[in-house]
């Protein structure tokens, strides 16, 4: 971004990026929607539909990052667009904030206040007797009456195998993106491209260890998204925060190509600065993760 002009701020001309990706969500999403109504044995459009839709999102991104790099280097960005830019990225992460926020919240509520309820605690007397009889209130628990009847028996992955390699990666790969983003303010450009290579690196192995994880809860430990309030909320914060690591990955993987471009100077890289700090959210995300849904 240059600095050239301080008067006036940059408004971007017509651009029909915005209709591409409306249009673009909605043949995905639609094509979604049928593939998964569609009736066992049946042909559907659903399938080929939403990988249509997928690669339309694919192209209307590449397009549309082309159309922002493009203003950047021309010079059309000043102060006053940085500034917003940071503060558009920062309620952006809050945003991020809230919805595992409210991930979070389910979980707790359900850990601390419905099981026992259910188990007899508290306003719960006599509840398990009339809706459950034999129900075993411990969180994760997969007999005594609970979802061991509905999906069966399962059990829950322990903490200090792969979730703790995959904890020890994300915190090495903030380590990386640290050193490529001192080494690029330092002017280190083999550095910078060695560091946020390392980090791109190490957000593909942690993506392929937790795949491995889930392959094991399904084929080993029997916990699916059927077992229970244990394993819908066990897939469902891992999921979503799974689905975060690979949009960083991606954005770390272009951030790279532009910096190996020379798209960005000591002064002037808040392209980079926005990435490492959704990086490092997701970072923060994981060790809450690893702590109440594997540890604790």
């Amino acid at each position: 971004m240059g600095h050239q002009q301080h008067d006036v701020y940059f408004v971007p001309s017509k651009s029909y990026w915005p209709i591409v990706a409306a249009v673009s969500m909605f043949v995905t999403v639609f094509g979604a929607a049928h593939w998964l109504n569609a009736q066992p044995g049946q042909a559907s459009f659903g399938e080929p539909l939403f990988w249509v839709g997928i690669a339309m999102i694919l192209g209307m991104f590449f397009g549309w990052f082309r159309s922002v790099i493009n203003e950047s280097l021309s010079g059309s960005y000043n102060g006053q667009v940085d500034r917003s830019f940071r503060m558009g990225m920062m309620w952006f992460i809050f945003s991020e904030v809230m919805f595992f926020g409210a991930f979070f919240g389910a979980l707790f509520y359900a850990r601390l206040f419905a099981v026992p309820w259910l188990g007899g605690e508290g306003h719960g007397v006599l509840t398990h007797q009339f809706l459950w009889e034999g129900y075993n209130a411990s969180w994760g628990a997969s007999g005594g009456g609970g979802p061991q009847k509905i999906g069966g028996a399962f059990q829950t992955i322990p903490a200090w195998g792969l979730p703790l390699l995959n904890t020890l990666i994300l915190l090495s790969s903030g380590v990386t993106i640290t050193i490529a983003h001192h080494a690029l303010k330092a002017g280190h450009r083999r550095t910078l491209l060695i560091g946020l290579g390392a980090t791109v690196l190490l957000g593909c192995l942690f993506l392929w260890f937790q795949a491995h994880e889930y392959a094991e809860a399904y084929e080993h430990f029997n916990l699916t998204l059927g077992s229970g309030v244990y394993g819908a909320t066990f897939f469902m914060l891992t999921g979503f925060h799974g689905m975060h690591v690979t949009l960083g990955t991606i954005m770390l993987a272009i951030i790279w190509v532009r910096c190996a471009k020379g798209h960005f100077s000591k002064d002037d890289h808040f392209g980079f600065e926005a990435v490492a700090w959704y990086w490092h959210f997701v970072d923060v995300v994981w060790l809450a993760l690893f702590l109440f849904v594997y540890v604790l």
